[in-house]
């Protein structure tokens, strides 16, 4: 029986404490996973939205972190982020649709991270799962968004080839 899924897909998965030195550890995590895999052109963007989402997790819940990254269709990456608040934040509570305008004033300190998410990622979402969604304790949330693989001008994403060793 054919399976529906592709092949050769990855998915990789930590769990960090509530700390603030766990935007540091997920983004060396992320660097590390994009360059096993030849990703390198997505790194900038993922590390910064990575940071963006794990600190958010952190500001704004009292438990544990959850990061997920996933290989996507065509070469890109899904960076997901649960945490154990399950109140959506602004602007990830509006659709995504472009453009974002911001609801806050200029002025403030805080709130421009997640608006750095959807400004900068080629697609995002949220999901609640609120007080007992899933058993007695299970409440959170999960933020994410997408990168695509950036493409040279002339088409196609170039891999790194590997020479065979000891000859053809």
């Amino acid at each position: 029986m054919a399976t529906v899924s592709p092949e050769n897909t990855w998915s990789y998965t930590l769990n960090l404490p509530n700390d603030p030195r766990s935007a540091w550890i997920a983004r060396i995590t992320l660097r590390g996973v994009l360059s096993s895999h030849e990703l390198n052109e997505l790194r900038d963007d993922a590390e910064l939205l990575t940071s963006e989402l794990v600190t958010n997790a952190y500001r704004y819940s009292d438990g544990p972190v959850e990061l997920r990254i996933r290989e996507l269709p065509e070469e890109g990456v899904r960076i997901s982020v649960w945490d154990t608040n399950p109140d959506i934040p602004e602007p990830f509570d509006r659709p995504a649709i472009r453009p974002v305008a911001p609801r806050r004033a200029a002025e403030t300190t805080y709130g421009r991270g997640l608006l750095i998410v959807r400004r900068c990622a080629d697609n995002w979402g949220s999901h609640s799962f609120g007080e007992g969604w899933s058993g007695p304790g299970f409440r959170g949330k999960w933020l994410w968004c997408e990168l695509g693989a950036k493409k040279p001008a002339g088409g196609a994403r170039r891999r790194k080839v590997t020479p065979l060793v000891g000859g053809a």
